[in-house]
């Protein structure tokens, strides 16, 4: 099978996406690591302490990463943070953190894994981007900002690392029930006065399939992206998200 024998990072998969993404590659056989500021719950051999928003941080964590496995196959840029506000309610603190860890951190792990991929010739990357890379929404400038940034650096890294067979996508997720969606509902709760069932009712309708989406669903597709099933498709912002960006 692809998976057997092979080495995956999975930025931030102590919880949400990363953890349902990380659990699914586990059982098709990849040895998967978790680099993460928040340990999982249950302890884990393959975690790695890493603030991704510290470049040398990340390089630490790869170097020891491929010191020891000698190879790295497959990278998922999950970590990430969602701030809901404006620019006028944005801190300039808040900013430099959503860049840091959403865009910065991205580019942080493509600077540290891609020359390893070249040396393999081979790899396969799929950053987490967002339904924000396609559309707009309200009080949401910074996040936006961020997820806009990483669609176009997937773009651009596909072109660049295409000759060595190392291929770039974006798994751009919609609304999805993640401790992330979460905190950002109760930020919206906080600012509106509105019952919290009443906005999940919402974002349920808001959808053209009528509800919001599990971490396991995107999973399932960041694993497509990554494997040999993708092999022709690089340089792609993949929708995920019940339908609501082709409304």
């Amino acid at each position: 099978m692809q998976w057997q024998n092979t080495v995956t990072i999975i930025t931030g998969a102590s919880s949400g996406i990363g953890k349902a993404t990380l659990e699914l590659l586990r059982k098709e056989g990849s040895l998967v690591y978790n680099l993460d500021n928040t340990p999982a719950k249950q302890p884990d051999p393959y975690f790695i302490q890493c603030d991704v928003s510290n470049p040398l941080n990340v390089e630490q964590a790869i170097k020891t990463i491929h010191e020891k496995e000698k190879r790295i196959d497959f990278l998922f840029t999950n970590a990430g943070r969602h701030l809901f506000a404006n620019i006028e309610d944005t801190s300039y603190e808040q900013l430099e953190s959503l860049v840091g860890i959403n865009l910065m951190g991205t580019f942080y792990l493509l600077k540290s894994v891609i020359p390893i991929m070249k040396q393999q010739q081979k790899g396969s990357i799929v950053l987490m981007g967002s339904d924000q890379a396609f559309v707009g929404k309200a009080s949401s400038s910074v996040y936006g900002m961020t997820k806009g940034a990483v669609a176009q650096l997937t773009k651009s890294t596909a072109i660049d690392y295409a000759a060595f067979n190392i291929r770039v996508n974006c798994i751009c997720p919609g609304t999805i029930q993640t401790p992330l969606l979460d905190n950002a509902v109760q930020q919206f709760v906080n600012r509106s006065g509105q019952e919290t069932s009443a906005v999940y009712t919402a974002l349920d309708t808001a959808q053209p399939l009528g509800r919001i989406g599990q971490p396991e669903e995107i999973a399932k597709t960041v694993r497509f992206l990554l494997s040999d099933d993708s092999s022709f498709i690089t340089g792609a912002l993949i929708a995920a998200d019940g339908g609501y960006t082709c409304q």
